[in-house]
């Protein structure tokens, strides 16, 4: 993410940008680059995914990091036990009261590159106790009020600079009794009002005022309340000074002073006890006179160090020679001026300093005895210039022990050049044009210890290490074009610690080449071979090189171990190789499996475009001790799980920029100690969370560019970056998708995984299950079992029908309904009906005769049945059969058995035998517990069976119990 802000204020648009300004706390930077350099250390508890920032956890300290993110406010999920926070580059407009509360350990707050214009009262006091530094550079504060700083008792350094200050509270710094350093410029201050209460804070160090409006610094513009202080640093670099003044015994403890003094400028400081503690002592000269110069440096006697820029030409003589009149002058700087040669003359009153440093000039030549009377000179620095040669003016300078040369334009070096230098210890070369060396060069430097000679042109190297520099330590040619190294080129340097000999091309390495070398602890090197057994003869002799750096430009073909006796490095032992780096620049290289054998104190193994596919499972057997392993640009789709089971010791690993599709081969291999996990810009579109329950350890997981896709087939990594505790992902929430084009360009995190625990397939399966066993279950019961609903459902109305009855009381309309089958009509009209209503007065309900036209059947039913004293069924084979019939005795036997009324009579017109009455489990009941009447038994004796019928309708309610045997023609009552 690289967004930026645009702020329209001051004098026009302000532009921020990440890195566009230095931090003030270089300190915490560097502690917050090494923790992210070394991943060890971390505690689990306090290591997780936050939404705009990351976490460093290292040495119980942590390191939040916010910067860049185009935040517009402080987020809420800090961690309450952040040291560290880094906000810097966002577009935050307030701080408010709130913002900081809960973070009562932090230490180090960083709010520069922001649009802070306002901070609240007590904004930060919750960070009272333990906050050493805060930045808020680069905003657009234009007032420090009152308690705007409240509580900061401990803030030892506080940078408000390049903001729009131009009024300063009298109370803002009172809380700020720890203050050491202050920095204030690119401001509007301009009067020492502004500054007369830093200067009197107890502990105040060092004041930073560059670029501000001051027109002058006078000690009688302070109030006369005014004291001493304790300041030892002072900087006004860049303001429009025309005075400074010291006319009181105010600054006892300045050490330092930066000023530019411009035309018109007046010094004034009467005593010099005024200024007794001064050693430092920084000029930007413009148009000075020399009288007023003079002064400057008489009442600063106690001066050691004096830097002086932007000269005038014509009088660099005479201020030179002023200024090296000081008694107590040690270093003496005259970069950024415009020298183009120093003669026999310019520096002869100097012949007291110690540094003299002539950098970032013009300087062509340094004439031969230009520095002749500097007798005590041990340093001297003449980088950033045009010098085509070693000067002639070094020569004769025999205390010299420090000598920098580089970039300038040197394209050969002489063998009197360095001519008695016998006590120079470092030498620096570094990028200029130098072709060829002699060995010669070097004669006589027997205590030099460091030697640089990078970034030159050096093709071939004449022997010129074949001299006596026994005691050189470090030796840089990187960046040369070196063409081979012969055998024996550094056999005489035997106490040298370091060789960096990099290149961006290749040359031939003949064995032998580093023989002699047996305390180098550090190689970087760029050897062309033919064959990877014929590299490992170039280390031989080196058994106590720690760290190896091989720089790969042409291919080789290996030979295999189990082909040739001669096998990879391990012929040569590196019994104290902890580091071991391959960056290669070729993609053909063939990879022995023994090509690591002998390195078994290798704890740290990177490999930059070096394999083509996962390496063999017998390549780390013999690097049990590795805690680190990085194989990066190398194009593997897949490593095989057996490749890390000989390093379960391993913490840090990074598989960045390769082409891996799965990461299951780490779910395989138990890595219980690995905690740092690095898989940036890989072909990971789903990731399986599961993979991370085998790594217990880890606590930081980079998986920054990869393609994901985003749907359901990611929620539950997706689910696992937001719930776990241990894990921090990287910037997750700023992943995103590639997969499907619907939703590329969106955010990984931002996906609505909800959904996705509904599964859709498992829902139509109940969903159908559901149906198929409805439509069984209505299948079942509607062959089964619809009678018997049928009957309950006019059970239910009988019920509702008999409540309304039996509440109305009415007294009952007929003696008697008869139930028949149609087919049965003729029977009930010549027999029944003129015996029952004829002879005998009964009155019948008959539905042909009686039934309510227009009335639904099932109320006619009902009504004649509670609307008669009983109910008559004549049964035959075809009234079984009749669902109006069944119906019609279903609710007659309801009022015999649920009312427990004795309603029904039963009357069989034919003979009908016992197991035809099975189906129709109601009727067959009845037979078996009631009397009946039987008309083909009653034969010839008719008058006898209507008289039992009337008998049977002459009975009341009362239920009876008989035993029901087929075939009595009497009704028996108990």
């Amino acid at each position: 993410m690289n967004d930026i802000c645009y702020v329209a204020g001051g004098q026009g648009v302000k532009r921020f940008k990440t890195g566009s300004h230095r931090f003030l706390f270089f300190q915490s930077s560097l502690i917050l680059f090494l923790s992210a350099l070394l991943p060890f250390n971390f505690n689990p508890l306090l290591a997780y995914s936050l939404k705009n920032c990351t976490v460093d956890y290292s040495n119980n300290v942590t390191w939040v990091g916010c910067m860049d993110r185009g935040l517009a406010a402080v987020p809420d999920d800090i961690p309450k036990s952040a040291v560290s926070l880094n906000l810097n580059s966002n577009c935050i407009a307030k701080i408010n009261t709130t913002d900081l509360s809960g973070l009562s350990k932090l230490r180090y707050l960083q709010m520069e590159n922001n649009w802070i214009s306002q901070i609240d009262d007590g904004a930060f006091s919750d960070l009272e106790f333990e906050l050493l530094e805060l930045d808020l550079g680069a905003n657009y504060l234009q007032n420090l009020t009152d308690h705007m700083f409240q509580g900061l008792w401990a803030l030892i350094t506080l940078s408000v600079e390049k903001n729009n200050i131009t009024y300063i509270s009298p109370l803002a710094f009172k809380s700020l009794i720890s203050l050491r350093t202050l920095v204030l410029r690119y401001n509007r201050l301009h009067q020492m009002a502004d500054i007369a209460p830093i200067l009197q804070l107890p502990n105040i160090s060092e004041l930073i005022l560059d670029f501000n409006d001051f027109v002058s610094f006078q000690s009688d513009d302070l109030p006369l309340t005014f004291n001493k202080s304790n300041l030892k640093t002072l900087w006004m670099i860049g303001n429009q000074l025309t005075k400074f003044s010291i006319k009181r015994n105010a600054f006892p403890n300045l050490q330092t002073i930066h000023l530019t003094a411009a035309t018109g400028f007046e010094w004034h400081v009467p005593d010099p006890m005024f200024l007794r503690s001064l050693t430092f002592l920084e000029l930007y000269v413009f148009n000075v006179s020399r009288e007023m110069y003079r002064a400057m440096l008489k009442s600063a006697e106690s001066v050691q160090e004096l830097s002086l820029s932007f000269m005038e030409t014509e009088r660099n003589k005479d201020l030179v020679d002023i200024a090296c009149q000081v008694p107590a002058l040690k270093s003496l700087h005259l970069s950024g001026d415009v020298f183009v040669s120093i003669n026999e003359t310019f520096l002869q009153s100097c012949s007291r300093v110690i540094w003299l440093d002539l950098s970032y000039n013009y300087l062509e030549e340094l004439c031969e005895f230009s520095l002749g009377s500097m007798k005590q000179l041990r340093r001297l620095d003449l980088q950033k210039n045009s010098l085509p040669r070693v000067p002639l003016g070094v020569r004769g300078v025999l205390t010299l022990e420090i000598l920098d040369l580089s970039l300038n334009v040197i394209s050969e070096l002489g063998c009197s050049d360095f001519l008695n230098l016998t006590r120079l210890v470092n030498l620096n070369l570094n990028g200029n044009r130098i072709s060829t060396v002699k060995g010669c060069v070097f004669q006589g430097l027997n205590d030099l210890k460091v030697l640089n000679i990078g970034e030159n042109e050096v093709h071939v190297l004449f022997d010129f290490f074949k001299v006596n520099l026994q005691k050189l330590e470090v030796l840089d040619l990187n960046r040369n074009k070196l063409q081979q190294l012969k055998t024996g080129d550094f056999r005489d340097l035997t106490s040298l610690r370091s060789l960096n000999l990099e290149s961006n091309a290749f040359y031939v390495a003949h064995e032998g080449a580093f023989e002699g070398l047996d305390n180098l602890q550090t190689l970087s090197v760029t050897p062309f071979c033919y064959e990877m057994s014929y590299m490992s003869r170039i280390f031989t002799g080196m058994e106590h090189l720690q760290n190896l750096q091989l720089h790969l430009t042409s291919s080789f073909e290996s030979t295999s171990s189990h082909e040739s006796n001669e096998t990879h490095f391990h012929v040569v032992q590196l019994p104290f190789l902890k580091s071991f780096v391959i960056q290669n620049n070729d993609w053909r290289y063939e990879i022995s499996p023994d090509f690591l054998r002998g390195l078994k104190s290798l704890e740290y193994f990177a490999a930059d475009r070096f394999f083509t596919a996962s390496p063999h499972p017998d390549t780390f057997t013999y690097t049990p001790h590795l805690t680190s392993l990085q194989i990066t640009q190398s194009d593997v789709q897949v490593f095989n799980p057996q490749v890390f089971q000989p390093i379960l010791n391993l913490q840090a690993l990074n598989l960045s920029r390769n082409k891996l599709r799965s990461l299951d081969f780490l779910s395989q291999v138990n890595l219980s100690l690995l905690s740092w996990l690095t898989l940036r810009e890989n072909q990971l579109t789903v990731i399986d969370e599961t993979v991370f329950q085998s790594l217990p350890a880890l606590t930081y997981l980079d998986l920054f560019g990869n393609p994901f896709t985003c749907n359901c087939s990611n929620a539950g990594f997706i689910q696992w970056v937001k719930n776990n505790n241990q894990t921090q992902v990287v910037n997750a929430y700023q992943y995103t998708c590639s997969f499907p084009l619907a939703e590329q360009g969106n955010k990984l995190l931002d996906i609505d995984i909800q959904s996705c625990w509904m599964d859709i397939s498992f829902l139509c399966f109940i969903s159908s299950t559901c149906v198929v066993v409805l439509t069984l279950l209505a299948s079942f019961i509607y062959h089964f079992l619809r009678w018997q609903l049928a009957y309950a459902y006019h059970l239910f109305w009988a019920f509702l029908y008999d409540s309304r009855k039996r509440k109305a009381g009415a007294h009952p309309r007929y003696d008697a309904f008869i139930s028949y089958n149609v087919d049965d009509e003729a029977w009930v009209y010549q027999e029944m009906l003129p015996a029952l209503e004829g002879e005998q007065g009964w009155r019948l309900c008959l539905h042909h005769r009686d039934f309510q036209p227009g009335k639904p059947i099932v109320d006619n039913i009902t009504d004649a049945i509670y609307g008669s004293r009983k109910t008559i069924c004549v049964i035959s084979q075809r009234y079984l059969q009749s669902e109006w019939c069944s119906r019609e005795i279903q609710l007659a036997s309801f009022r015999l058995f649920d009312e427990q009324k004795d309603v029904l009579v039963l009357l069989f017109l034919e003979e009908i035998p016992a197991h035809q009455l099975s189906p129709y489990y109601r009727v067959r009941k009845l037979v078996k517990r009631r009397t009946y009447l039987s008309w083909p038994q009653a034969g010839q004796h008719t008058g006898v069976f209507w008289q039992n019928v009337g008998r049977a309708l002459e009975t009341g309610d009362a239920p009876t119990e008989t035993v029901n045997l087929l075939g009595y023609t009497t009704i028996i009552y108990n």
